[in-house]
């Protein structure tokens, strides 16, 4: 059986930016997946699309698979590079940390002149502010390790924490493929017509899910990504919601989505049938891919399943495995009624 850590480990080290996902971590999950599906194939975006033939509705289970992360924008003479992200990061939590180029080449994320940067305000400081030292000491030296368009993130591989607690870079939304894998693992022959997505480029737009749902226009659409939780200190006072460790979320709403009630209360009657724990969630800022399977169509009931992540766009995201694995159930639960 799949392993939550472990898959989560074998998928970091994988793990590339939007854009960059068929050159590592499509190819292996396309090796994990094959096994419980009929066909992959890939589309000109990058989705890689794992079909379980059936007859009834089409539902398009959905994770996607890139990474935040960062492209070489040019190299100075003394061999420092200037990067720019890919997907969203505050610039203030990354700086001192190490990221990793494809070929294993390594660098540390530096601010440029750091007395004046760090006396800026917290939300002040910019991508611009930094650089990465790869170790070159000149501007030749370097450009025979990287060139500009190349693309690194971040360095570490998740662990185990206190409790059932995981903590590691790309919960978002690695985690969320395993809980697909997962679901794969116990489907049972099912009545619907399964499409298990791992959809590209969602972190520069969710591109990748709404080019996959135009194509298979799906009746039923779930997203499975991180959310955040109300379980850490905080200067603001707020009602406690979402909590690592008690299940995962099902979304209420979004800034971008408000899901289908009827299609939650489908997952909430499956939930309960197996004896499974959920959490209700409602996001107020940000959005998932559920919105982009809405919109694709006049027929999809859409939703989205959540995993409960602390520190989320950081090297150090945390999760419960419980959680994840009550997904994986969920998932199967739900397909398999």
């Amino acid at each position: 059986m799949f392993d939550v850590l472990q898959l989560h480990q074998a998928l970091v080290a994988a793990a590339r930016p939007s854009g960059g996902e068929q050159n590592g971590i499509a190819k292996v999950l396309k090796e994990m997946a094959a096994p419980y599906v009929d066909a992959v194939t890939t589309d000109a975006m990058g989705n890689l699309i794992c079909h379980k033939k059936g007859k009834g509705k089409k539902v398009m289970l959905c994770a996607h698979m890139d990474a935040i992360g960062f492209m070489v924008t040019g190299v100075d003479q003394r061999g420092f590079l200037s990067v720019t992200n890919q997907g969203w990061h505050d610039p203030a939590e990354i700086i001192n940390h190490r990221v990793v180029f494809p070929d294993g080449l390594s660098g540390i994320l530096r601010p440029r002149e750091r007395a004046k940067t760090l006396s800026r305000g917290w939300n002040d400081i910019k991508m611009e502010d930094l650089y990465l030292d790869i170790g070159a000491v000149s501007r030749a030296e370097a450009l025979k390790k990287v060139k500009v368009g190349d693309m690194a993130v971040f360095e570490g591989a998740p662990r185990a924490m206190a409790g059932h607690r995981i903590m590691g870079p790309y919960a978002d939304d690695l985690i969320g493929c395993v809980v697909l894998l997962l679901a794969m693992e116990r489907l049972k022959p099912s009545k619907y017509d399964l499409y298990f997505v791992f959809s590209a480029q969602e972190e520069v737009g969710c591109r990748g899910a709404q080019t996959a749902a135009l194509g298979i226009r799906p009746e039923i659409a779930i997203a499975c990504d991180v959310c955040g939780t109300d379980d850490t200190p905080t200067e603001e006072k707020q009602p406690q919601v979402v909590f690592l460790g008690q299940g995962p979320a099902i979304k209420i709403k979004d800034s971008s989505v408000i899901c289908s009630p009827a299609l939650n209360e489908q997952l909430k009657k499956a939930a309960k049938k197996a004896g499974l724990s959920w959490q209700d969630e409602i996001m107020i800022g940000g959005g998932t891919e559920t919105c982009s399977m809405q919109m694709s169509g006049p027929d999809v009931a859409a939703t989205c399943v959540s995993i409960p992540t602390r520190h989320i766009h950081s090297p150090a995201e945390m999760y419960d495995r419980r959680d994840v694995e009550q997904a994986g159930e969920l998932l199967a639960a739900f397909l398999n009624q």
